[in-house]
């Protein structure tokens, strides 16, 4: 079997849970993860020592929180208690080099379906999202990861810009992989709203969540994404959004990928 799952965000007990519910057993089955491994729930560094443990029983996209942890491992962003833990922990450095190899989309057109931790780009089709995919692994596995981080970590970048420099490119690209949720109506990212997109729209009417920007160009594989909670499990044709808010009370979610049926299986998300 293979399950896709959402935001775990250090929430380790309720995901046990959740992998005993589907019977997951990580010598025959999979597990597509879509970001935030990490941070807020109080079992980030349970976690991943779990994950790492069956690391080649996973598919891992680095979601923001997880960029945010390697962040404090190079002294670039502030540290916290859930993630102290991590810092401290003996293995630090096997685990922050595992994440560093992960990626920012995954991409399986057996199954028929793609994931990213905030989605794709209305600006990409499927080729360009993976080419820029490819692109940030390398700066991010390479031996100036620290430099590279600081650029990120300097603002995301709202527009596509064909011509823009590498830098710029880059931090386009991440800022969609990773912090996305509503565009306006030239296409531009507006970081600022977090909210579910009826309270958000109402609000403000020039925004819309990125995948239903009119102009978006076509993605053949169905979408698998986090990030969102007020948003929380929604699914069309074209998307499955599985972030339900663990870390806030919520449920942690899982939809089954490998046989066509997408049944969801949920646990409360009591730490």
């Amino acid at each position: 079997m293979i399950w896709a799952i959402g935001d775990i965000q250090g929430c380790y007990k309720p995901l046990k849970k959740l992998l005993q519910k589907i019977k997951f057993n990580p010598k025959k089955d999979k597990l597509w993860i879509a970001g935030d491994l990490v941070n807020r729930g109080k079992g980030s560094l349970e976690t991943l020592e779990y994950l790492y443990s069956i690391k080649d029983s996973i598919e891992v996209v680095l979601g923001n929180h997880d960029i945010a942890l390697m962040g404090a491992y190079y002294g670039i962003k502030k540290s916290n208690a859930t993630i102290e833990p991590i810092l401290r922990s003996p293995k630090a450095k096997e685990l922050i080099g595992w994440l560093r190899r992960q990626k920012f989309l995954h991409i399986d057109r057996d199954l028929g379906y793609c994931m990213a931790h905030a989605g794709i780009s209305p600006s990409f089709d499927l080729k360009m999202a993976a080419k820029e995919s490819k692109r940030l692994e390398k700066s991010l596995q390479g031996a100036g990861v620290k430099e590279w981080l600081v650029k990120m970590f300097d603002g995301g970048i709202e527009y596509y810009d064909p011509d823009a420099s590498d830098i710029d490119a880059q931090r386009y690209a991440i800022a969609s992989f990773v912090r996305m949720r509503f565009c306006d109506s030239d296409g531009r990212f507006d970081f600022g709203p977090k909210g579910s997109p009826e309270s958000e729209s109402t609000a403000t009417s020039s925004i819309v969540p990125w995948y239903q920007f009119p102009h978006r160009r076509d993605i053949e594989l169905k979408i698998i994404f986090g990030h969102w909670s007020t948003l929380g499990l929604y699914s069309n044709s074209d998307v499955y959004s599985l972030d339900t808010g663990c870390v806030w009370s919520g449920k942690l979610t899982a939809i089954r990928i490998d046989d066509g049926s997408e049944e969801v299986v949920e646990v409360d998300c009591i730490n």
